[in-house]
């Protein structure tokens, strides 16, 4: 847990969570805190720890983006979560949609552009969104109204190149897939968008689980998280988000992206799912772990 992306604290509350619901379950289970500068010598550490399984609670780059599973595979130990290639697919966000758009699933138009010239012109016609391409949690987000005056002025610490993808108006959803067995969907109500603060800070959202929607959509929002979880040839739990313009019907529910490694937080949504389907905290990580002992 810990690490160098954005996302560190994310997953210093996930990993904590974890580690407390791995001991209920039974688990000797031993910390690994990587430093936020990469400073660790995270094969050493591993290697005196000899662990039967690595529970990964990493988030963002490095530690869901293909690379730690990289060290994990060459080290021979078995690991939860998503291998090196979904892992690093489903984290580029344009390879992702390419794949999604590829097995039929529904995908908005979207463009990689230098940041330098998102500032100085409309790339897309608004409303659209800008966001790093490799990024998750909602790090990094702009939106552009449709009745903005000017391009926005990203903050000098976006990356060089970003992701400017059409803006879907409507509701929040998303649906969280354990094997491949979609869990529920959860309707997340805000006071505007689904930022960092909404997703991890106490009173950010309002989860309603099952979602109040109508049964079709519910049933897509079903169906498209599990063939996204396997397109991208993903493992153990995964989370799939959508946007739905509810004056649309089918035609407007968009998938927007798969993390393979949710949030583990008080907050997070696939633990309330994983709750909602009799599956308690414990239990969660005791199926993870397993899953992962399976697949090795």
């Amino acid at each position: 847990m810990g690490g160098s992306s954005a996302e560190r604290e994310v997953s210093l509350s996930s990993g904590r969570e974890c580690a407390a619901a791995l001991r209920v379950a039974g688990y000797d289970v031993i910390e690994i805190e990587l430093d936020a500068d990469r400073g660790d010598d995270i094969i050493a550490r591993l290697a005196g720890a000899r662990p039967d399984v690595v529970f990964n609670a990493l988030h963002g780059r490095w530690g869901e983006d293909g690379c730690v599973q990289g060290i994990l595979e060459w080290m021979g130990l078995p690991y939860t979560h998503s291998g090196v290639l979904a892992s690093a697919m489903a984290m580029d966000k344009i390879v992702a949609k390419r794949i999604f758009r590829e097995a039929g699933l529904p995908v908005v138009e979207s463009v990689i552009a230098d940041a330098t010239e998102v500032r100085s012109r409309h790339v897309l016609k608004p409303p659209y969104v800008v966001k790093p391409y490799n990024e998750g949690s909602s790090v990094g987000i702009y939106i552009v109204h449709e009745v903005a005056n000017g391009p926005p002025q990203l903050s000098d610490a976006m990356p060089a190149r970003v992701m400017v993808e059409t803006y879907v108006p409507g509701r929040e959803l998303t649906v969280a897939v354990l094997g491949d067995r979609a869990l529920a969907v959860t309707d997340i109500i805000t006071d505007g968008w689904y930022d960092y603060d909404a997703k991890y800070k106490e009173g950010g959202s309002r989860h309603v689980i099952p979602a109040e929607i109508p049964e079709e959509i519910a049933a897509a929002c079903l169906d498209y998280a599990v063939r996204a979880h396997q397109a991208l040839g993903c493992h153990g739990l995964t989370r799939s988000d959508f946007r739905w313009d509810d004056t649309r019907g089918l035609d407007g529910l968009v998938l927007l992206e798969v993390n393979t490694q949710p949030g583990m937080t008080p907050t997070s949504l696939a633990p309330e799912q994983a709750a909602h389907n009799g599956v308690d905290f414990p239990a969660l990580m005791r199926w993870m772990v397993e899953d992962a002992l399976c697949r090795s």
